[in-house]
């Protein structure tokens, strides 16, 4: 039986216990990450906390809706057991008939039918890193190779363990003054989010020195759950001759090869990021959005208004 539980009433201990033992669990789905990203989070519990699904519900100008937060690509049902399309299927007819406005992304080992009217595609990029160094070198296209010859020419270093305020405002400073709806609140959630997970000890960060020691770019990576992932990244565009990005994940596959992890890009639906993604070898995986908008008339304005 799937029950709705409000935020209070969700036991973490247990939550944190069924999302480390499933067979698809993932970083964004543990409670403390979904505090810090979507406060008072509601749930759908499957008996025993045997399967769950986090619901990120809020409530604007009166009307319940439901949104992906920011920094988590994945969520969706959670099991310690198999896992069918089927089941799937329950937990997405168990979401609350109020949320008239739904855009949730599942996981990419929840089973849906991808014909259906309220399910979209994602894409994602992935690398195993089972392989030994050379073998998962061999496989860049020679873009990559290129660039990494650039980054290496340029005389760039890396910069283990920076503080991620410094690749925050990389971000903010250069590709961010692009990205208008994230505000202070969003950065300072990034920030808070950064520092509970390294103090978790599943975060780490790196960082791609100048040959004056200035950081000119530097990355965000979560590692739990075989899975390394991509979380942030920023980069000084007066440098982007110099390829640090490339010089930045070539270390980290260097480093994590002949490993149980899988390197997450974390995307992209953009067909330039995904490109640059693919060409250090990563393969597309695809994962579900459940998608719908019952808004009609005036609702529909109030719906534009609910996304400024």
């Amino acid at each position: 039986m799937i029950r709705l539980l409000k935020h209070n009433e969700i036991n973490k201990r247990r939550w944190d216990n069924c999302i480390n033992k499933s067979f698809n669990g993932n970083v964004y789905a543990l409670s403390w990450y979904l505090d810090i990203v979507h406060p008072n989070w509601n749930a759908l519990i499957e008996n025993d906390y045997e399967r769950v699904m986090p619901l990120t519900n809020s409530k604007k100008f009166g009307l319940s809706y439901m949104f992906q937060p920011f920094f988590v690509q994945q969520l969706g049902v959670f099991s310690t057991s198999q896992l069918s399309q089927d089941d799937v299927d329950n937990f997405i007819k168990a979401i609350p008939q109020q949320y008239i406005l739904t855009q949730y992304r599942l996981n990419s080992y929840n089973k849906v039918d991808y014909d259906s009217d309220i399910i979209a595609k994602h894409r994602n990029v992935e690398l195993d890193l089972i392989y030994d160094y050379q073998y998962l070198y061999n496989n860049y296209n020679n873009n990559t190779k290129r660039n990494l010859v650039k980054a290496e020419a340029a005389g760039l270093s890396i910069n283990n363990n920076i503080n991620p305020e410094i690749i925050i405002n990389l971000f903010r400073n250069n590709r961010g003054k692009d990205v208008k709806h994230w505000k202070d609140k969003e950065y300072n959630r990034l920030l808070e989010l950064i520092n509970t997970a390294i103090s978790q000890e599943c975060c780490f960060t790196i960082g791609i020195n100048d040959l004056d020691n200035n950081t000119i770019a530097g990355a965000v990576f979560m590692h739990s759950h075989d899975r390394i992932i991509f979380l942030f990244s920023g980069s000084d565009e007066a440098h982007k001759d110099k390829h640090a990005l490339t010089m930045l994940l070539d270390n980290v596959i260097r480093e994590f090869s002949e490993t149980q992890y899988t390197l997450d890009f974390e995307g992209s639906d953009n067909d330039g990021l995904a490109r640059f993604y693919k060409g250090f070898g990563g393969a597309e995986v695809f994962y579900p959005e459940v998608k719908y908008n019952n808004l009609k008339g005036i609702l529909k304005f109030i719906y534009k208004l609910m996304r400024k």
